[in-house]
């Protein structure tokens, strides 16, 4: 798991123009919530928590009018179009504390020979991990699976101190046989006009 440093800045201006000036200065508004205490709107550097954001669950150090904090984001919202950060909602934690945090789940291996299809039921797994140790993903093996086969939360192997926070007979993964199309009789009429 990584941890990033960021300096934060309170911020006193809200609404949509000042948020756009926190974004024409390069930085992105954010509110810091959790631990029962009234929720802090902050502003963050916005090439920074970009490209703190690339890791998934990534657990960030606030550096806070001299106070750090850790936090993890919770919510991001980011432009349509243009892709870039418009707010970034974070959920302050301590060493030691459990979260419930989402996962994502990473296949190795091939399917048995044949026309197989692995269907990935759910990409992300729910799971309660320690706040200074989330997993960034889980591995499962579909090596030599056949159709009919599936892999239910509980098969999958966590690391050390994490636990399912979903139902553990929840499917992940299934194989399917994979489907030929029969070719429908329009297809047929139009080939045989041709």
């Amino acid at each position: 798991m990584s941890e990033v440093k960021l300096a934060a800045e309170t911020r006193t201006e809200f609404g949509k123009g000042a948020a756009r000036r926190i974004r024409r200065e390069s930085k992105v508004p954010a509110v810091v919530y959790g631990h029962g205490g009234d929720p802090v709107h902050i502003t963050l550097p916005g090439h920074e928590l970009q490209l703190a954001l690339r890791t998934p669950n990534v657990l960030l150090t606030l550096d806070i009018e001299g106070k750090s904090q850790l936090a993890i984001p919770k919510a991001v919202q980011r432009d349509a179009i243009k892709g870039f950060l418009e707010h970034v909602d974070l959920l302050l934690v301590k060493s030691g504390e459990k979260v419930n945090v989402e996962v994502y789940v990473q296949t190795e291996g091939d399917l048995a020979p044949g026309a197989f299809i692995l269907e990935h039921v759910l990409s992300t797994l729910t799971v309660e991990a320690e706040a200074t140790h989330i997993p960034e993903s889980v591995t499962v093996s579909i090596e030599g699976l056949e159709a009919g086969a599936s892999i239910l939360a509980k098969d999958i192997e966590l690391p050390e101190g994490t636990t399912l926070a979903i139902d553990e007979d929840a499917v992940v993964l299934q194989v399917l046989a994979a489907q030929s199309e029969e070719p429908s009789d329009d297809a047929a009429d139009e080939s045989a006009e041709a």
